[in-house]
C-alpha cells in the first residue's frame, strides 16, 4: 500500500468540493494499462460521454464518481496513481493514462507511472458487489466514527500483534506501514504488542491516536516521502512529512527522549519505533 486513507480522502473532499456538476464532453485513454475490464478504450469512455457529475465519495481506497446516467465511475491509484486537475491546453504528463475533459473548467486527469491504477465504470444497482472483492471489511474510522469501547472489543477479538492489526483492512481500511508506526509511537504502545494484553487506559490511547493522527495528517495534506511523493489535484506537495516522529526517522533523537529511533523488519517491511514505547 501507498497512498493510505488520509491521501485518499484529501483527494475526495478536494474533487468533491470541485467536481459535482460538471458534464463530461470527453473521457480519452492513451492506453489500456488502468483499463482491465474492458476490450477497448472506447467501451470505457462511450459510458461517460455527456454524463455529469453528482457527488465524489470513497469507500476504502477507492475513489466514487457518482454519475447522472445511474452509474458510478471508480477510480483505484494503486501504488502510483495520482490525480490532476488541469486547463485543456496545458501540457501533457508522460504518465497520464486518462484524461476527461468537462464542458467547462478544464479536465481530470488520471496519472499512472507503474500501471497499477484501474477506472471502470459500474452501475449502481451492482456496485456493492463490484467493490467488495476491492475494499477492505474492516471499520472506517474517517468515513465511519467508532467508539473507543467498539474499538477496544473489536481489537480484544483480534489476538495479534498490533501492527498487524492496523495494517489489516478486514480490521482498519487503508492504514499501511508509515500510519501505522505514528499512531503507535502517539498511543505510545510497542509493534509488537499482544492486542489482547492491553488495558482499558492504552486502548483508550490507542483509540485516540487512530483518530487523531489520522486527522492531523488530512489537516497538513497527506504525506509526500521521495520515494512515496503525494500531491493534491491542484499539484500541491503533502506537508505531513514535516510532522513524522518515527517513520523513515531511525538514528534521529525521538521526542520523547535522548534515545535514538529504532529500525527493525517486520512483516516483510521497516518498523520505526521509540524504546519509550511498551
Amino acid at each position: 500500500m501507498i497512498f493510505e486513507l488520509p491521501e485518499v480522502e484529501i483527494l475526495r473532499r478536494d474533487l468533491d468540493r470541485d467536481l459535482p456538476g460538471r458534464r463530461i464532453k470527453t473521457a480519452e485513454a492513451t492506453s489500456m494499462k488502468t483499463l482491465g475490464r474492458y476490450r477497448n478504450r472506447k467501451a470505457f469512455s462511450d459510458q461517460l460521454l455527456d454524463a455529469k457529475i453528482l457527488a465524489v465519495s470513497r469507500r476504502g481506497l477507492m475513489l466514487l464518481l457518482g454519475l447522472d446516467t445511474g452509474s458510478t465511475l471508480v477510480l483505484g491509484l494503486g501504488s502510483s496513481g495520482s490525480l490532476r486537475r488541469t486547463a485543456n491546453r496545458e501540457a501533457m504528463d508522460g504518465a497520464t493514462e486518462l484524461v476527461i475533459t468537462f464542458t467547462q473548467h478544464g479536465q481530470l486527469r488520471l496519472l499512472d507511472t507503474d500501471g497499477t491504477a484501474e477506472a471502470f465504470v459500474v452501475a449502481n444497482d451492482v456496485l456493492d458487489q463490484e467493490l467488495e472483492s476491492l475494499v477492505g471489511s474492516g471499520t472506517d474510522p474517517l468515513d465511519e466514527p467508532i467508539s473507543w469501547t467498539d474499538f477496544g472489543r473489536a481489537l480484544l477479538s483480534r489476538p495479534g500483534k498490533l501492527k498487524t492489526l492496523l495494517t489489516d483492512d478486514s480490521f482498519i481500511v487503508g492504514i499501511g506501514d508509515l500510519y501505522a508506526d505514528e499512531i503507535l509511537f502517539d498511543a505510545g504502545l510497542r509493534f509488537d504488542r499482544t492486542s489482547t494484553t492491553l488495558s482499558s487506559q492504552e486502548i483508550r490511547r490507542l483509540h485516540r491516536a487512530v483518530v487523531g493522527k489520522l486527522h492531523d495528517a488530512i489537516r497538513y495534506r497527506g504525506t509526500s516521502l521521495p520515494d512515496r511523493p503525494f500531491f493534491d489535484p491542484a499539484g500541491e506537495e503533502g506537508g505531513f512529512s514535516e510532522h513524522l516522529e518515527v517513520w523513515g526517522r531511525h538514528g534521529a533523537s525521538s521526542s520523547r527522549s535522548r534515545q535514538p529511533i529504532q529500525r527493525v523488519k517486520f512483516g516483510g517491511g521497516w518498523t520505526y519505533y521509540c524504546e519509550t514505547q511498551v
